[in-house]
């Protein structure tokens, strides 16, 4: 008999909807490039700008702002980048760069190779048991030498954990010295709501598949009036900070995905933070020491993420004995050549390193449904026994 096939694994990405299957379709056929000057080229031109106007509806900032990329990893990097080198360029002294200890690696590896390639001096923030950055310190950071700071980088919401973090707080204390403020939104957008223009923030990073929007399509939203010094040079596209031909099919597919998403997200992050609840509630009934990494459910958490530890097991082996299941989900860690590494997030929220290797992370989406909770439930006390066998 096969086994159901659950996915609960939106954070990684999600499936896309409908609406965006049909807007990408529609275009896949259509001849014309959007640079070109000929009819062809026009109508081409228009589908790119009338999604360059949605976005900016759903996302509360101005077309102008919108500059599409291939997804959040190249809005990152455009982001930390381009805002640095433009920054120290006008002023020498801005040499420094604030973040935290757990963003995605989309901005902790660019951040790395800043500073071994370009002299950049990287700070990582603490943050608290909950994953939340620690106030105090960046404020003391900033107030060390506020002239040397090119710009702040913090999370809207942990990939891993949930946890949201107070980008409100943190646009306050960067503007008090004018210094920039970017947030890779990625996980936020079409979960919790999500609006630049109110936000304070200078650039912010989200892509099309993590909304039921295609792959290989994103966007940076930043000021116009914020200089950005080019990754990718060429045909001078996208305010000549981002050049390369515009894959209108995609672009077509992203802005119907993120219009869908954000109008859905009230009611969506209801519905899935009542299934996040009854998921972990009934889990921690089955295995008793099972306990919740991150934020506590509410305000302060993505709705559909649960990030839970099973002390006494490996996390991969608990992926793959749920995976013989037919559920999907993953781990509070990350793999590198095979060998498993303890999540990086877990250790900044001082775990011990057997603890940051012991989770699994369930995040549900908008095609989950109350099935998918009662086949984890049903699955997750077997597997936890043999995964605690296996290393025994």
């Amino acid at each position: 008999m096969t086994e159901p096939h659950v996915y609960l694994d939106h954070a990684a990405t999600t499936p896309m909807r409908g609406v965006a299957i049909e807007a990408m379709t529609r275009h896949l056929a259509d001849v014309g490039n959007a640079s070109s000057l000929h009819g062809s080229g026009r109508a081409a031109r228009r589908v790119v700008e009338e999604s360059r106007e949605t976005v900016a509806r759903a996302l509360g900032c101005r077309p102008g702002d919108v500059v599409f990329t291939s997804g959040g990893t190249e809005s990152d990097n455009l982001a930390l980048k381009g805002i640095f080198w433009a920054r120290r360029s006008a002023d020498a002294r801005r040499v420094r760069i604030l973040s935290t200890a757990i963003e995605h690696h989309a901005v902790l590896d660019p951040l790395a190779w800043l500073a071994e390639e370009t002299g950049a001096v990287v700070e990582l923030l603490p943050v608290d048991n909950l994953g939340v950055l620690d106030l105090d310190a960046l404020r003391a950071s900033v107030a060390r030498d506020p002239g040397s700071v090119a710009l702040i980088s913090v999370m809207w919401a942990n990939n891993e954990v949930g946890t949201l973090q107070p980008i409100d707080r943190v646009v306050e204390i960067a503007a008090e010295h004018e210094i920039p403020v970017h947030t890779d939104a990625v996980q936020a957008v079409g979960s919790v709501p999500v609006d630049f223009g109110t936000s304070g923030v200078d650039a912010l990073t989200f892509t099309g598949h993590k909304v039921g929007g295609p792959y290989g399509v994103g966007a940076l939203v930043v000021r116009r009036d914020l200089p950005v010094a080019a990754l990718v040079h060429g045909g001078g596209q996208e305010r000549d900070i981002r050049s390369g031909t515009l894959d209108v099919p995609a672009i077509a597919g992203l802005a119907a995905a993120v219009e869908a998403a954000v109008k859905a997200q009230p009611e969506h992050a209801s519905r899935v933070q009542a299934l996040r609840d009854d998921l972990v509630r009934r889990v921690i009934e089955v295995v008793p020491d099972a306990h919740l990494h991150g934020a506590p459910a509410g305000e302060g958490r993505l709705p559909g993420n649960a990030h839970l530890g099973f002390p006494g097991c490996e996390g991969d082996s608990l992926l793959m004995l749920l995976d013989a299941r037919g559920i999907e989900c993953s781990t509070g860690s990350a793999c590198s050549a095979g060998v498993p590494q303890p999540s990086h997030v877990l250790i900044a929220m001082g775990c011990r390193d057997d603890q940051a290797r012991h989770s699994l992370r369930f995040s549900l989406g908008h095609t989950s449904r109350e099935s998918d909770v009662d086949a984890v439930v049903e699955a997750i006390g077997p597997a936890v026994e043999r995964a605690r066998a296996a290393r025994a």
